[in-house]
């Protein structure tokens, strides 16, 4: 046996003691899918967020943290006589395997983008035998919805329905924007704003994507940078000897400006 496989065999042993009637940990004991499934979720997060800060100590902690998730969900399915963990383990060789026939057989594929193709041309194959034989068929509910967004759009551009370039996302964001206005001027209700808004972060997917620009990531990076100039605008108040609370939004305004032009210099 291999160090790997020793290492999986002393988690699943683990996992499987902590699922114990008896002997186990009560708050394992206790969950079930639906329970375990938004911290199977968050641990996926916390793998993107160690990427992104380069921290790799961290990275190979919370690979473990994710692992575990997964092996939680194959403890729980092999408790009901569903599946267990090598079941899992040799549904994802199959897929890979069947996937990658240019890797495992003889077929030749030309580059990146022909692999991108054909790719989708076996996830195809495969959910044809579904009853749903919509080109949107598979795309998980589960998924964040930004993402479920740009799977829905990336999946309607396989067969033709997609804009030929960015600058009619632009004008269909501009027309997007304005009719928010109209519902803000109207003053109608929340409803109403929610379709609208909706629609807005929606083309704001598709504009993502034709710029070939990871949503996710952009929208990290602009957390990160919020986050980032808002505590230079709270150092900068304290130096003062001020509470950001305390302040007026011009006054608060002026710190924002500060951390901005600060960060410029740099």
């Amino acid at each position: 046996m291999t160090e790997h496989s020793e290492g999986i065999e002393r988690l699943l042993v683990i996992m499987a003691r902590l699922r114990d009637p008896e002997r186990g940990c009560p708050w394992d004991v206790a969950q079930d899918f639906a329970s375990i499934a938004p911290y199977t979720i968050e641990e996926a997060y916390e793998v993107a967020d160690a990427i992104d800060r380069g921290d790799f100590d961290d990275l190979r902690d919370e690979l473990g943290d994710l692992l575990l998730q997964v092996v939680f969900h194959a403890q729980m399915a092999q408790e009901q006589g569903r599946f267990d963990f090598s079941d899992v383990a040799a549904a994802i060789c199959d897929k890979m395997e069947r996937r990658h026939p240019h890797v495992f057989g003889d077929v030749v594929i030309a580059d990146e983008q022909a692999q991108s193709v054909a790719w989708e041309q076996h996830k195809r194959a495969e959910r044809a035998g579904t009853n749903d034989n919509s080109a949107l068929a598979g795309i998980a509910r589960g998924l964040p919805e930004w993402q479920r967004a740009t799977k829905l759009q990336k999946r309607a551009a396989t067969v033709g329905f997609d804009w030929p370039d960015v600058e009619p996302v632009l004008e269909k964001l501009h027309e997007e924007i304005d009719e928010v206005r109209a519902e803000f001027a109207k003053g109608t209700g929340h409803d109403a704003l929610e379709d609208e808004i909706g629609d807005v972060l929606f083309v704001c997917v598709n504009l993502a994507r034709h710029a070939k620009v990871d949503f996710g990531n952009a929208l990290r990076r602009a957390n990160a940078k919020f986050e980032r100039r808002f505590r230079r605008m709270e150092a900068f108040a304290a130096a003062d000897a001020v509470a950001l609370a305390d302040l007026d939004l011009a006054q608060q305004d002026a710190y924002w400006d500060r951390a901005k032009a600060e960060e410029k210099q740099r």
